[in-house]
């Protein structure tokens, strides 16, 4: 067993993210964020402050990365959505919604799913960004398998890995292990058994993402039997970095 395959019985680090310290208790809404292949919490927290009071941001950590860098990545979806809900049912205490970007989009919609299935009642809504719908087939290609200076390469392509963690060769290869097994995840997922959804969704993509085409965006129509929508922002694969007010008052009143 190598230090990136998951250890039965490991206790599971913390999987939710809340800096607020209970200035968003008065929130009449959360927001789960599932980020990108190799991303972290970190990437929404400009949100916090930002959706605060109406809405309180609660950033969902994996395995592999941040603090929880020492414990194995996940590499296959379906081994990670049960320990993951397991840890988001005890911050249920009020109305949420699921936001996933690229990666993120497709745990966000396995989780509600999942959680609909288990509660009677799931999200109020789910916002999917930068991944095509999951009943589209995939790509044959697996970056994952490529080595290390191609897999560098295509990912830098999406500009998915920081110019300053490009230039530490010793981070770049802390970090590595686990981009590559999001890799991983993202190419070998498919769709788990379960039925459509019933909430809202709600899908953002950019102008000039290279990794997702509109009509790609538009098939998550066919993922629920509620409401259905598609924005469009100006941008790359990370269009949404930072604080874009664009994007922050969308989320407002998609979540409204």
């Amino acid at each position: 067993m190598t230090k990136h395959d998951r250890e039965p019985g490991r206790p599971a680090g913390p999987w939710v993210v809340n800096e607020a310290n209970g200035a968003d208790c008065s929130a009449s809404r959360l927001l789960f964020c599932f980020s990108h292949a190799g991303g972290g919490p970190a990437f929404f927290r400009p949100w916090s402050a930002c959706l605060q009071p109406e809405i309180a941001v609660r950033r969902v950590l994996l395995p592999g990365r941040e603090w929880r860098l020492e414990e194995p990545p996940f590499r296959h979806i379906a081994d990670l959505v049960d320990p993951l809900c397991a840890a988001l049912e005890l911050h249920l205490d009020r109305p949420y919604a699921l936001f996933g970007h690229s990666m993120g989009a497709a745990v966000a919609y396995e989780v509600a799913r999942r959680l609909s299935a288990a509660r009677g009642e799931g999200p109020a809504c789910l916002i999917v960004s930068g991944r095509r719908a999951p009943g589209l087939p995939g790509s044959d290609r697996r970056l994952s398998a490529l080595p290390d200076d191609e897999f560098v390469s295509e990912v830098a392509r999406l500009n998915g890995i920081p110019p300053q963690v490009l230039s530490e060769p010793e981070l770049l290869s802390m970090l590595l292990p686990t981009l590559r097994a999001d890799y991983e995840l993202v190419e070998t997922y498919r769709p788990l058994p379960g039925g459509r959804l019933d909430c809202p969704v709600v899908a953002y993509v950019s102008t000039s993402d290279p990794a997702v085409q509109y009509a790609e965006m538009l098939a998550w129509r066919d993922e629920t039997t509620g409401e259905f929508s598609v924005r469009v922002f100006r941008g790359d694969h990370f269009y949404l970095k930072g604080v874009r007010p664009d994007v922050l008052n969308a989320i407002r009143e998609d979540l409204a």
